[in-house]
């Protein structure tokens, strides 16, 4: 009898322990809420900063690429105000190939553009005008920010004042007459139907006139 009593105090001091813990524990009917998925942002560049990530992708294709042509692109997330856009694209020429590829730096979210990263085309044979528009990477010095802001000071503001959602289109190309690169400032959504086209030189950042 005294065996017994002994072996059934400890059991009924752990089952009163279990009673106390399983009475302390918070019950909940309520799910925790699902975390909510952060949107993502898309990527505004200046030209030159997609244009050193497509040099990249040039060289891998072929090591003596040289740029042609560089621009920018208008879309839902950019209308290429202070020189930046989500989408540029450029095109590299190929002297020992005889070809030439078109390259996009994309930063952009939206579904109908390219996923961000540096995407190429397949290559395609050049022609001899190529070959004379084909320019030296090292004479970008002045970047699409610096190039909008001296199109701004030179009758671009104006254009902007009548309307701020104005879009504006950058281009870069050689200017073989003149030997010098030059950024096209466009304001509006192609060369056509522009408001107006500041010229700067894609080296020095002078300005060099403005054409309609």
């Amino acid at each position: 009898m005294r065996a017994t009593a002994r072996i059934g105090a400890p059991i009924v001091f752990l089952a009163c322990l279990i009673l106390v813990a399983c009475g302390s524990a918070p019950t909940s009917t309520n799910p925790a809420p699902a975390p909510v998925a952060e949107k993502k942002q898309p990527v505004l560049y200046t030209a030159k900063s997609c244009f050193s990530q497509m040099a990249g992708a040039a060289a891998r294709w072929a090591r003596d690429a040289m740029p042609v042509h560089l621009e920018s692109a208008l879309n839902a997330e950019s209308t290429g105000l202070a020189g930046k856009s989500t989408i540029w694209r450029a095109m590299y020429a190929s002297p020992s190939r005889g070809t030439w590829r078109s390259f996009t730096c994309s930063g952009s979210r939206l579904n109908d553009e390219p996923a961000m990263g540096v995407t190429g085309t397949v290559e395609s044979a050049s022609s001899p005008e190529m070959s004379r528009s084909m320019f030296q990477s090292l004479l970008l010095i002045v970047d699409s920010d610096k190039a909008f802001a001296t199109a701004q000071e030179n009758g671009g503001s104006g254009i902007l004042k009548k309307n701020p959602e104005q879009p504006v289109l950058y281009a870069l190309d050689w200017d073989a007459k003149n030997r010098e690169l030059v950024w096209s400032v466009m304001y509006g959504t192609s060369h056509n139907d522009s408001k107006g086209i500041g010229l700067v030189d894609a080296t020095s950042g002078k300005f060099l006139r403005a054409v309609k």
